[in-house]
């Protein structure tokens, strides 16, 4: 799959999603767009999956009719998110185009 990082998910994820093409919002600069806009260019460049930190995004976007499927973290840091880099990984691999999926990571 062709994974985009938001900005506050963590870099290391990526060795984790071995099989996947992995790209940083900020290597395209889109670390600048809204949200909105974020979303439009990342489907319109063919991305599959937006890996994201941000909780809120299902409440202030219209994630109806996107092509793009959404995994969400529960927590960023990655002390805590290495030990369930699985949890990640298989929801990143049950991704559909338009679905939106939190992954539970506890905060310890």
């Amino acid at each position: 799959m062709f994974i985009l990082f938001d900005n506050g998910t963590p870099a290391p994820l990526r060795y984790a999603l071995k099989g996947h093409v992995v790209v940083e919002a900020i290597e395209r600069g889109w670390d600048r767009l809204v949200n909105g806009e974020w979303i439009a260019a990342a489907e319109a460049a063919g991305f599959e999956v937006l890996l994201t930190t941000d909780k809120n995004m299902r409440h202030q976007q219209d994630l109806t009719g996107r092509t793009i499927a959404f995994v969400v973290l529960g927590n960023q840091q990655w002390p805590v998110l290495r030990r369930y880099v699985e949890r990640v990984a298989a929801a990143v691999s049950a991704a559909t185009p338009g679905s939106y999926t939190e992954v539970e990571i506890p905060f310890e």
